[in-house]
């Protein structure tokens, strides 16, 4: 892997600039205050690596249905799918909670899922030192904690049919239908397979096999493709034996593989480890490969957070971190990826935070408790401090090389 340093500016003479289409979606909530920021990391990165982003804007979501009467229309979700890559903000307004409405913000999501064939949701974990004492989790649990949740994103109770509320015998009555394919399974076990065998090879697979006849499939289906890599090491485990485990023992967990509800829940319980929702990104990813690397859509996984929009006081990191997904999944730039990665490690060890990132007590001695807009800064002026050290670099090679002759 390249290393950041070693990168040529985007400002040197000649240098090609690679140019990538992207699709933004601020949406409801605080949306658009972190995928402001995230897009100002993501220009600032462009610059030090030499390409440049031609964006697009659309609305989905509940101000999708303010403007146009629907939470996402066709033609927006056509330019999602020719986009190299989709970058999310955050759906739902509690205007639009009324459990009898038809119309509702989130069926954009799921719509969008399913349209662009999204079947598989990223969620890495990981605990930043510095942060250990803004989670309510014991601080000896956190050591080494580094997992990978691998949620199938198109089937499941979130899609089956029928559903709905009706009448019955007794007054109303709802049904979800829970259904998966033996495909839908398999292609999502494969994937996760494959992303143990990167890291440390060991693949938990969550199901509730004991009671549902759908995680009974599911754990057939792993045992059937675990042949194919037989150095990765498989463990099975309840859903709800996990549930307690991922807060108990956190560590003994690498890559997590489980259907669509199951992974909702366990990944949200997942970010009281890292301190915040507002730490975690995600990728959702489909099969189809682009000209730089597979289609995808790329989102904090914190949701909207209404009470708190508008008020500069929400975390940008997971959605910066979000776009540090996207380079390194949709768009080839895994070295850029890192240089996002290592800025936000860096402004959090110099000590900025969101409100969220504070201690239980709200004790900020030593902190420099910051807003929205001045944490991607922050992010922003750590990346432009690799370019001047990846400037000074070359600057120290062209000497070494040919300033004494």
């Amino acid at each position: 892997m390249t290393e950041p340093a070693n990168q040529p500016t985007a400002d040197a003479p000649g240098f090609p600039r690679i140019g990538f289409n992207l699709v933004f979606v601020p949406g409801d909530g605080i949306g658009p205050e972190v995928i402001a920021a995230g897009r100002r990391v993501l220009e600032a990165t462009g610059r030090l690596f030499g390409f440049r982003f031609e964006w697009q804007e659309i609305l989905i979501g509940g101000v999708a249905i303010d403007a146009y009467g629907v939470p996402m229309r066709d033609e927006d979700l056509a330019a999602c799918r020719d986009a190299d890559a989709v970058y999310f903000g955050a759906i739902g307004d509690p205007k639009y909670d009324d459990p009898t409405a038809t119309v509702r913000p989130e069926q954009a999501l799921l719509g969008l899922r399913k349209g662009l064939g999204l079947y598989a949701n990223l969620r890495p974990v990981t605990v930043q030192p510095v942060l250990r004492a803004s989670s309510p989790v014991r601080e000896s649990l956190l050591e080494g904690v580094d997992m990978m949740i691998v949620r199938e994103l198109t089937g499941g109770l979130y899609f089956g049919k029928p559903s709905g509320l009706r009448a019955g015998p007794a007054g109303r009555e709802a049904v979800d239908t829970l259904i998966y394919s033996e495909e839908e399974i398999r292609r999502v076990v494969r994937l996760a397979f494959e992303l143990a065998r990167g890291r440390r090879k060991k693949l938990t697979s969550v199901d509730k096999a004991n009671i549902l006849s759908s995680s009974r499939l599911w754990r057939t289906i792993v045992e059937e493709v675990r042949p194919e890599y037989p150095d990765v090491t498989v463990e099975h485990r309840l859903v709800d034996a996990c549930a307690m485990t991922l807060i108990q023992r956190p560590a003994v967990f690498d890559v997590l593989v489980t259907e669509n509800l199951f992974g909702d829940i366990l990944s949200d319980e997942a970010s009281v480890l890292a301190g915040s929702l507002g730490m975690l990104p995600s990728a959702s990813i489909g099969e189809r490969q682009t000209a730089h690397g597979l289609h995808g859509m790329y989102e904090p996984i914190h949701g909207s957070a209404p009470d708190i929009a508008g008020k500069d006081i929400a975390n940008p990191l997971a959605a910066i971190l979000s776009g540090a997904m996207m380079l390194r999944w949709s768009l080839g730039q895994n070295a850029a990826a890192v240089a996002i990665e290592r800025a936000v490690t860096a402004v959090l060890t110099a000590g900025y935070r969101t409100a969220d990132l504070l201690s239980a007590t709200g004790d900020a001695t030593g902190l420099r408790p910051v807003g929205t807009q001045a944490m991607g800064d922050a992010v922003v002026a750590a990346i432009e401090n690799q370019e001047h050290t990846a400037a000074e670099d070359g600057e120290r090679a062209t000497a070494l090389s040919g300033g004494s002759r």
